[in-house]
């Protein structure tokens, strides 16, 4: 498709010798006001080189640049020099180039021959999947479907937490309290009850915490009993997990959680003491990073056993000789800056290069409105049950609005589930929010469902047509206001895309697609589209095909499904 910011920065280039065609470009800005033009271009940077005040440049430049195929008006407002772009042209480029594409438009070989890890989701065996995982596992696999998307090789890995001190505390309380068939009837729940107990019953027996540290570090040393229970711990939660990842339709590449690393922890340690970075302190092991402004780095304690740095450090680099990967990203909660900062501080002074590459991708906590979740007081709220209520909720919706439609099911579980991944990306993701059922489960205002019927309805504008859609319509014809901006909003689709994955932000697409479903419902009031004249029928229904693909390719992005009836 033309790119008509770099038709307009070829324009100017004629004039300006004095900047690189590629400098101009970037210089192009979208002025605030549709009525300002569609591009300008400040003229303040050239003030020096043209001894001239920028209203003035801007001036002259308005009156010397010729009007082209692309350019339908040129004008100067303050120091600025404001372009209008052919309508006819724009409707034109983007019509062809999507109704070709279909659903590869948005894609690009930008990251082809690089290799990117999206490390997302790690949820800890034998606890909880509660709402406050929701954040990780959508926010990383909008990110990996970005990345995809512009050509990357995206290695999705779970890098699951099933190691660890609390699988020590476990065995404790399966041991003491623990009934087999219970757990196997009922998984996480009767592992959380253990879990819970434990630390009620060690409030007042804080001996059971030096028998959970006992038990785990008799794990990492072999034991057959230990390594059983571990086992069976991991087995019975992945099934639990995997319901939760099926209502989802999220898949990865590799389960290597913390566990997977236990046999690559030794040469870590190794490689610290023969670069001199280990020190003893009180009887465990530590990086000192204090000379880096960083508080010290415990990487094993005074009993032996090792912490979640230690298993960090093997895997980062694990993945680097196994993948060979440009970029890593850790899709973690922001109250971990500091381990990631310690983590890939200790990987530089290790003397690997390729620590640069390592991206910790934090966004902010859920919280609930009762006060904050604990795993070990047992107040949490299940996504699978969010995720069910959502999928129920919507299903009464649609049987009291439209009890005729389709496969109800189908559609329930695509908009309910897509209306809480949808709330979930539609902020930045460094914000803090509490979780609310009512806000999760509305329908009403800028909400995943709205997105969602704004497909629906072109879809079943494109099924009364009822004919094949193809560009060969007269362009002419879309050149209202209405027609235009929904085309201008379309043509942005892969520089939005572009954006998100350099900001690491999935809600960049959010956004975009909330804004196109809202111009497009302007132009559907506006302007009827099944009209009597042949050729605007024509012209207005490949608009409507074209509006509903870029939605479909852009709710994929999300990890949401595009319904054609609801």
């Amino acid at each position: 498709m033309k790119d008509f910011k770099l038709a307009i920065a070829e324009c100017l280039k004629s004039k300006i010798e004095d900047l690189t065609l590629d400098e101009i470009k970037e210089l192009i800005e979208v002025p605030p006001n549709k009525d300002m033009g569609d591009y300008a271009f400040p003229c303040f940077k050239l003030a020096k080189v043209f001894r001239k005040a920028p209203n003035a440049i801007a001036e002259d430049l308005a009156k010397e640049i010729s009007l082209t195929d692309d350019v339908s008006k040129v004008i100067n407002l303050g120091g600025y020099v404001n372009f209008f772009v052919s309508k006819s042209e724009m409707a034109k480029e983007v019509i062809k180039k999507v109704l070709n594409e279909k659903s590869n438009y948005g894609k690009s070989a930008f990251g082809d021959g690089k290799t990117v890890i999206v490390e997302y989701s790690s949820p800890n065996i034998a606890k909880p999947f509660h709402i406050g995982h929701i954040r990780t596992t959508v926010i990383g696999n909008a990110l990996y479907k970005i990345y995809d998307s512009q050509g990357y090789n995206t290695i999705r890995i779970n890098h699951l937490g099933d190691y660890g001190t609390q699988f020590g505390k476990l065995i404790v309380a399966f041991k003491s309290w623990g009934d087999k068939s219970l757990v196997e009837a009922n998984p996480i729940p009767e592992l959380l009850k253990l879990y819970v107990k434990f630390h009620e019953v060690a409030e007042e027996k804080p001996e059971l915490e030096d028998e959970a540290r006992e038990w785990f570090t008799k794990l990492e040393n072999g034991d057959e009993e230990a390594k059983e229970l571990w086992q069976w711990f991991r087995t019975e939660s992945l099934k639990e997990f995997k319901r939760v990842y099926d209502l989802l339709e999220i898949e990865f590449d590799s389960l290597a959680g913390e566990s997977f690393y236990s046999d690559k922890m030794q040469s870590v340690i190794d490689t610290l003491n023969e670069k001199g970075l280990l020190q003893e302190s009180q009887g465990a092991q530590i990086v000192d990073l204090e000379p880096y402004n960083i508080p010290p780095a415990l990487i094993m304690k005074n009993d032996g056993s090792t912490l979640y740095i230690t298993r960090d450090l093997a895997a980062a680099i694990y993945r680097k000789q196994t993948y060979d990967f440009d970029k890593c990203l850790y899709v973690v909660g922001s109250q971990q800056n500091l381990h990631f900062e310690q983590c890939f501080k200790i990987l530089e002074l290790m003397g690997y290069e390729w620590s640069k590459d390592l991206n910790h991708i934090p966004f902010g906590m859920v919280a609930l409105e009762e006060g904050t979740m604990s795993t070990r007081k047992g107040r949490v709220v299940f996504l699978e049950d969010v995720l069910n209520q959502a999928v129920d909720k919507t299903r009464e919706i649609i049987l009291a609005k439209n009890p005729n439609a389709g496969d109800i099911d189908a559609v329930a579980k695509e908009v309910g589930v897509g209306a809480v991944v949808f709330q979930e990306l539609s902020n930045s993701r460094i914000k803090d929010y509490t979780f609310s059922w009512e806000k999760t489960l509305s329908f009403d205002g800028e909400t995943g469902p709205y997105v969602q019927y704004t497909h629906a309805r072109c879809c079943s504008v494109i099924r009364k047509y009822g004919q094949d859609i193809d560009s060969n319509i007269d362009f002419s014809l879309l050149q209202d206001e209405g027609s235009f901006e929904v085309l201008k909003l379309v043509e942005s689709f892969n520089q939005s895309i572009l954006v998100a994955l350099r900001k690491n932000e999935p809600h960049i697409i959010t956004r975009f697609v909330l804004d196109l479903a809202q111009a497009f419902n302007k132009f559907y009031h506006d302007n009827p589209i099944l009209v009597d004249d042949e050729e605007l029928k024509k012209a207005r229904v490949a608009l409507v095909e074209v509006t509903r693909q870029t939605l479909e390719n852009g709710l994929a992005l999300l990890g949401m499904k595009a319904p054609h009836r609801m």
